[in-house]
């Protein structure tokens, strides 16, 4: 007996691993050697594969699509209708399947409703990427990312609360998390 949820309305190919207490819900696509962790869920008209690696406690919301190329990390979340890409530059009449570049989501980031990430590039852990946003270059830990192309307006904590910079120390007024910014990277000094 199976140890997850598939609604009755999903495919699952051959050949997947998907993780205790994981719900996979209405019409979506699992392919064949996608590995998906424990505890994710995955929403209504997910496609997932081929050979996609997610980790545990993800969540991946409505209409999204997550092709060969893109990892994610334990503790993600792909807000509704994110995209990924894994080809720089598509062809309908060239197939260019070798050139799929990897896309990595570390640990506990965030990818906003209908943000685009470019393949090729990594999400830095617990980094946050606003709304419609494009990511087209490499984004560092604890980022706030927003706009087209998307910039660092900010800090995020862990817990994802805006952070608010005074004398190089960041504290978070949610959680209490206290975080040192560091030749522009941040670094956690207490957390909570």
């Amino acid at each position: 007996m199976n140890k997850y949820f598939v609604h009755q309305s999903s495919y699952i190919d051959d050949n997947t691993s998907i993780g205790e207490g994981t719900k996979i819900w209405h019409f979506c696509h699992i392919l064949s050697g996608t590995k998906i962790g424990n505890n994710c869920v995955i929403g209504q008209n997910v496609m997932i594969g081929p050979d996609v690696v997610i980790g545990n406690n993800c969540k991946i919301q409505n209409n999204v699509s997550i092709y060969k190329g893109v990892i994610l990390e334990d503790d993600v979340f792909c807000g509704p209708s994110c995209v990924f890409t894994n080809v720089i530059n598509p062809r309908a009449f060239i197939e260019r399947k070798n050139e799929f570049k990897t896309t990595i989501l570390r640990k506990g980031s965030t990818i906003g409703a209908n943000a685009t990430i470019v393949c090729g590039n990594t999400i830095g852990r617990y980094a946050l990427i606003g709304a419609g946003a494009v990511v087209t270059h490499d984004v560092i830990d604890y980022a706030l990312m927003l706009g087209i192309p998307a910039r660092r307006t900010g800090w995020v904590c862990k817990c994802g609360v805006t952070l608010q910079e005074k004398d190089s120390v960041l504290i978070c007024k949610s959680c209490g998390n206290q975080y040192s910014l560091i030749k522009n990277n941040l670094e956690v000094i207490i957390e909570k």
